[in-house]
């Protein structure tokens, strides 16, 4: 289908599919929010509060609507519905017409066991939160364990404490339903199946749980089809069926082997949940806004005019963000403060004392991270009485428009900004 370009007079209804609690508001600031953000939660309760009171299906609404409650413009409502969308969290049907109809049926979020042991959306939350609060938050929701060897079961049965009364119908009353979360066909199965010689491959071993399996590890550890060809075969037992156990060791250990380190956290870009509030559209919110969608080793690149970051600065960065568990953008206004102070150079010792000091200060977001760094600036520059301070970054500068910036000011800015565009 080709893609619809949603308008403020299109119409919606929400279909309730599940029974919602308060547990479940819970579990969408904890395993959800990190992960699609605070607009798409929003969003969801939005439509949960669509729904009349006791009442499955809500009345028509225009997306007008959702535009005024969330002060949001549509296409970024779209996002955060695609968001709801992918996670599992919501179904969307389209109907084409003069005006356009949609019908958005609502799910409830994983239980805690079952997010933590869904194999993309708990590897997913790892990599947003850091592996000091996914612990953390695992915690909380660990099963209570309580030795009762030495007690005696007395509970009693229903009928022990009950008789039977009249015979009732059965009714057909709503369950709690959660929505399945897709992922497309990462691997051909079918040049999978012919490059086995059947006789070591059962081919009822596909089954739609293997396959979902195979395409989740695939997606994770981004493994090719040939490669998995190869992981398949080497975990095949005597019936010819997958060990799935040691499929999921094995695609670990290959990913491991070939990059030296798990699925790293240096190549994601600032998490929703910690992203500066948008809107604001002056030159610094510019710059705030490309902090926080540039990945750390992209920035770099960018700041190199496109050559590859060394190895050092990958384990640099990755030392940032895994030991330190700096939040992405705070490690980009980190990096381009340190390169403008320190004449191009990103000296260790010289960064990871930096590093520390706004560790302590518990920097979330770019815009937090760039006040700190130039308060700590004047205070520094302060001291130096006859010496004249290092060059300062362009967001130093209070200026909001580019007219007057000088030269040097315009062209850096530029610079900056040219990944990002």
């Amino acid at each position: 289908m080709n893609e619809v370009t949603l308008l403020p007079a299109d119409r919606y209804v929400v279909i309730n599919k599940t029974i919602l609690t308060d547990a479940d508001r819970k579990y969408l600031i904890s395993f959800y929010e990190p992960i699609i953000g605070h607009l798409a939660i929003s969003l969801y309760l939005v439509l949960i509060n669509d729904l009349e009171e006791s009442k499955g299906v809500s009345r028509d609404f225009t997306h007008h609507h959702l535009m005024s409650l969330l002060k949001t413009p549509l296409k970024v409502l779209k996002e955060a519905r695609e968001a709801l969308e992918a996670t599992g969290l919501l179904k969307t049907y389209f109907k084409k017409g003069d005006i356009n109809n949609y019908i958005y049926e609502i799910y409830s979020p994983l239980s805690p066991s079952e997010f933590f042991n869904h194999p993309i959306l708990n590897i997913v939350l790892y990599n947003n939160i850091g592996a000091t609060e996914y612990e953390y938050l695992k915690k909380q929701y660990q099963k209570l364990k309580v030795d009762t060897k030495e007690y005696i079961d007395i509970t009693k049965k229903l009928d022990d404490v009950m008789e039977s009364g009249i015979n009732v119908s059965v009714v057909d009353v709503k369950e709690r339903s959660i929505n399945d979360i897709e992922v497309k066909d990462q691997v051909d199965f079918d040049l999978i199946l012919s490059s086995i010689p059947k006789g070591i491959i059962n081919e009822k071993v596909f089954t739609k749980k293997t396959k979902e399996l195979i395409n989740n590890l695939a997606f994770i550890y981004k493994i090719d089809t040939l490669k998995m060809i190869e992981l398949i075969r080497s975990v095949l037992n005597e019936y010819g069926m997958i060990d799935k156990d040691n499929l999921r060791i094995n695609a670990r250990k290959m990913y491991q082997f070939n990059n030296g380190t798990l699925p790293t956290l240096i190549y994601r870009s600032q998490p929703e949940y910690l992203k500066s509030p948008v809107g604001d559209n002056s030159m610094r919110g510019k710059i705030i806004e490309m902090f926080e969608k540039l990945n750390p080793v992209d920035f770099l690149r960018n700041k190199y005019g496109g050559a590859k970051p060394t190895n050092r600065d990958i384990k640099l960065i990755e030392n940032l963000i895994i030991d330190l568990e700096m939040p992405p953008a705070v490690v980009n206004v980190l990096l381009d403060y340190v390169l403008r102070k320190n004449n191009n150079k990103l000296a260790t010792n010289y960064i990871e004392t930096i590093a520390g000091q706004w560790k302590r200060a518990g920097l979330k977001n770019a815009s937090e991270a760039m006040d700190f760094a130039e308060k700590e600036n004047k205070k520094f520059t302060k001291k130096l009485d006859t010496v004249k301070a290092s060059k300062e970054p362009v967001w130093f500068n209070k200026v909001e428009k580019i007219e007057e910036m000088s030269d040097a000011d315009k062209q850096e800015l530029e610079s900056l900004l040219k990944e990002f565009k």
